[in-house]
């Protein structure tokens, strides 16, 4: 420990934050400590589009809602947008976003529509076949 010209103690090492550094929440607050997105543990991919449920929920409902969630349902609003788009808009990491979107969805304030998983896709060759026919018209 150190003297710092009558501040008091401080501990070498210890960093500290000033007005301009803005606050400073550390991940694990805002999910409540949580890792998976609700007890249903949905996995959301990184690519799934996430859009705001048409049901009108009460501003007093969605006023027991953590800052975060308010952020992402203000960004979903704007326009439907991926789970790597809103944590980087909403500047949060990615396991954040999911486990508020979790929430979310759960509380029925986002609907999220998932990617077709590869298997399904159409195959390179024929989308091929479809392009070169449409150049031929």
């Amino acid at each position: 420990m150190t003297e710092d010209s009558g501040t008091g103690p401080q501990v070498r090492g210890a960093h500290w934050y000033d007005a301009d550094a803005g606050p400073l929440v550390r991940p694990y607050a805002m999910t409540g400590g949580r890792t998976k997105p609700g007890p249903s543990n949905v996995r959301f991919d990184l690519i799934a589009l996430v859009v705001v449920d048409d049901s009108p929920h009460g501003a007093a409902e969605e006023s027991l809602l953590g800052p975060e969630h308010r952020a992402l349902l203000s960004l979903c609003r704007c326009e439907t947008q991926s789970v790597a788009e809103l944590a980087a808009d909403a500047d949060l990491p990615v396991g954040v976003v999911r486990v508020l979107l979790g929430d979310l969805l759960e509380a029925g304030h986002v609907r999220v529509s998932r990617p077709v998983p590869p298997a399904q896709l159409p195959d390179e060759q024929i989308l091929r076949e479809v392009i070169d026919g449409l150049r031929a018209l």
